[in-house]
């Protein structure tokens, strides 16, 4: 009786939409779609492990994370960054039997590439290891979610997947950056390295308390305990490349980030959405439910926040696709 009025007072949904032809908006159909798409034919164990509490797309593939610590993905799998085994791209939910014996508190999706991090604080990775965005010391790919060697001893917190690197965040504030790095993503240096496939720690962050982390595209950000939002890498709207990790110069306190291909989207504590970046592909669907708001510096010239009007989901941005998780309630469905 208990469960089936939790049932009934909470009903998870997916919605996806944009570039569909890799299978990654989980629709069975090899389309693109423009306006937002209701996930309904799911296999019946696609929820059997508990709900989703995170999403998230990369170039053309998904990672599920359920509240039990397990993984399902879809999608594009040619690089093996579906985990499976194989490198075969599917077109409906499928869990990543190789992570069962695990359970898993954080995902990230890169443009083909996927990393894993447990509840013991273990990193693994799979998919493209082309520029060593894997973190093994080499270049080889890998279709089976594989341990990352070097984080030991150390207790990993989060890991964000870019195009072609990735950062990780471990308990204790430091970060690590490997794979591309020619736009100054990874933060490692001051010089111009292309790419490392062995982890190395950030610098220009000593002394900052951080505590979430973001990768996409050819960005990289950082979120402070007291609000503060560092970025670095290729620059948005007319700025040129930051090498060395650059606060965002606003008065606004922020608590979260979602960096996209062209675009960031941070969350205030007051719970208001700003945009810095462009809009392509329709991501945002009605654009003009914003209004334009300079909070940076003159230094800054050529970027500026957009307030957008949004509702609260669990977002989750690809290269050119995004996927909705949303919660409702009878209480929700009671005010619509």
């Amino acid at each position: 009786m208990e469960e089936s009025e939790r049932d009934k007072e909470e009903e998870e949904e997916i919605w996806s939409w944009g570039v569909g032809t890799d299978g990654q908006l989980g629709t069975t159909r090899l389309e693109d779609e423009k306006l937002p798409q209701l996930l309904l034919d799911l296999p019946s164990s696609f929820f059997s492990v508990g709900p989703i509490s995170l999403l998230a797309c990369g170039g053309a593939h998904v990672l599920a994370l359920t509240t039990d610590g397990k993984v399902v993905t879809w999608g594009r799998g040619t690089s093996g960054q579906l985990g499976h085994g194989d490198m075969v791209s599917i077109f409906k939910p499928k869990h990543v039997n190789s992570l069962e014996s695990l359970v898993i508190t954080h995902v990230s999706a890169g443009w083909s590439h996927s990393g894993f991090v447990s509840d013991m604080g273990c990193l693994l990775t799979c998919g493209d290891g082309s520029f060593g965005q894997l973190g093994h010391g080499d270049c080889n790919s890998h279709c089976s979610p594989l341990k990352v060697s070097y984080f030991d001893s150390k207790h990993v917190d989060k890991m964000a997947c870019g195009m072609r690197h990735s950062l990780v965040l471990i308990k204790g504030d430091t970060i690590y950056g490997f794979g591309f790095g020619k736009r100054g993503q990874l933060g490692v240096s001051m010089d111009n390295i292309i790419s490392i496939s062995l982890p190395q720690a950030t610098v220009g962050l000593e002394g900052v308390e951080i505590i979430s982390i973001d990768a996409n595209g050819d960005h990289s950000a950082a979120l402070s305990g007291d609000g503060h939002l560092y970025t670095r890498g290729r620059g948005f709207g007319s700025t040129s490349d930051v090498h060395c990790p650059r606060r965002l110069p606003s008065s606004l306190c922020f608590i979260q980030v979602a960096l996209g291909w062209n675009h960031m989207l941070v969350l205030t504590g007051g719970g208001e959405v700003f945009m810095l970046g462009g809009n392509h592909h329709g991501v945002f669907g009605d654009p003009q439910k914003g209004s334009l708001v300079k909070h940076l510096c003159e230094e800054s010239r050529g970027e500026a926040l957009m307030k957008m009007k949004f509702w609260n989901p669990i977002k989750a941005h690809g290269g050119f696709h995004n996927t909705i998780l949303e919660i409702m309630t009878e209480e929700y469905q009671a005010n619509t």
